[in-house]
């Protein structure tokens, strides 16, 4: 499972230029699932993001987790994070879960964070979504199941 997080002041999602989500200051993060995660998985990579101290505290030391600042999180599917791109010019996306598993654990982290942070906003799974961002920093960080311990 990999989650791209980005810290923002501002986030939104449409489909079909229809608002599916939106925050204030916070976390816009890009959700892939892989073939073999689990919501043992998820909630490792859960806890690892709403821990992180990456926001700025009075003395500008990225020292405040996202519940310290009140933010919201902004989630979003996006296979994509599983390109394999080692062999020609088109991606591979094999590495990619099946598209039933990715709903289902994307569902469970949705879940799950909503019951620790006050506002989680979405995006739509399996849509072609258009999101825009302001990238506080910038600010971003990958989170790698393989990479978590």
């Amino acid at each position: 499972m990999r989650f791209v997080i980005q810290v923002v002041t501002e986030g939104k999602v449409t489909v079909e230029e229809r608002v599916t989500g939106q925050i204030g200051t916070g976390y816009v993060v890009l959700i892939g699932v892989g073939q073999e995660d689990t919501k043992e998985i998820a909630d490792k990579l859960v806890k690892k993001m709403l821990g992180l101290r990456i926001f700025k505290d009075e003395n500008g030391k990225t020292n405040l987790s996202l519940k310290d600042v009140n933010g919201g999180l902004l989630l979003i599917s996006q296979f994509t994070l599983y390109a394999d791109c080692r062999h020609g010019n088109r991606p591979s996306f094999t590495n990619a879960g099946a598209a039933d598993l990715a709903e289902e654990l994307y569902e469970y982290i949705i879940e799950k964070c909503r019951a620790e942070v006050p506002v989680v906003e979405t995006g739509v799974f399996g849509a072609h979504m258009h999101v825009s961002l302001n990238n506080d920093g910038p600010f971003t960080i990958l989170l790698d199941s393989n990479e978590i311990k």
